[in-house]
């Protein structure tokens, strides 16, 4: 379903293609009906601010939220394994998950990045896609609640992904990541305190296309995910 790549490319860092692609993922989203109307209302505030807010302010208000905001990261596997060895092999397990289905990461992100995943499961049929994010379900409700908290936009987006995936807020996992502590992004000390620990290092095949993805976004007249369209 291309509502799945229509969500990954909001969730995306925010790029001059991105701005311009909007009217394509609005009408995209539109026709296929996935979401219904209150959904498509809830994500209309985003869109309209991708379309036509200052790309600076777009970026800067992105990174503050998704890249310098730990709890709120878009690794999902960051909100399971932190930094532990575990997390190595869910990647590994993950990407090899993505092999099988004919997609090869185009791209710097790690295989847990929520808009890759999105980009995989828009290649899958829909009720393998929602039984995929239903394996996530506590994590998109612990972000979700979170970006609602904070007023943010992009709440919509992850509001329609925890209905997609059929998601509850009262499950034990749920409830575990949402009685975890939020970090302030504009706190820089405690940041660099918790970021001191390594990354692990996991990158994709430098050598891998993405056949499959490409020929999805070709048909649907959006963007290919590369490391020119990426966040940093």
């Amino acid at each position: 379903m291309k509502t799945f790549k229509a969500l990954s490319l909001l969730l995306s860092y925010p790029e001059q293609d991105l701005q311009a692609t909007i009217p394509a993922i609005r009408a995209t989203l539109k026709d296929e009906g996935l979401l219904g109307p209150h959904r498509m209302g809830h994500l209309e505030p985003l869109m309209a601010s991708l379309a036509v807010d200052d790309l600076y302010d777009l970026q800067e208000r992105y990174v503050l939220l998704f890249d310098r905001s730990r709890s709120l990261s878009l690794n999902l596997f960051e909100h399971i394994h932190g930094e532990s060895r575990d997390r190595g092999g869910a990647m590994v397990d993950l990407l090899e998950t993505y092999r099988a289905g004919g997609f090869d990461l185009d791209g710097p992100e790690l295989p847990d990045h929520l808009p890759v995943l999105l980009e995989f499961l828009s290649t899958r049929p829909l009720e393998e896609a929602q039984g995929t994010l239903a394996d996530a379900g506590h994590i998109l409700v612990a972000l979700a609640e979170r970006l609602t908290r904070r007023q943010s936009v992009y709440a919509g987006v992850l509001e329609a992904l925890v209905a997609l995936a059929e998601a509850r807020a009262d499950t034990e996992e749920a409830t575990a990541l949402l009685a975890e502590p939020e970090d302030d992004p504009m706190d820089l000390a405690a940041l660099d305190k918790v970021w001191e620990e390594a990354q692990v290092s996991f990158a994709p095949d430098p050598n891998a296309g993405c056949p499959v993805s490409r020929d999805i976004l070709a048909r649907m007249d959006l963007p290919v995910r590369t490391a020119a369209t990426a966040a940093e």
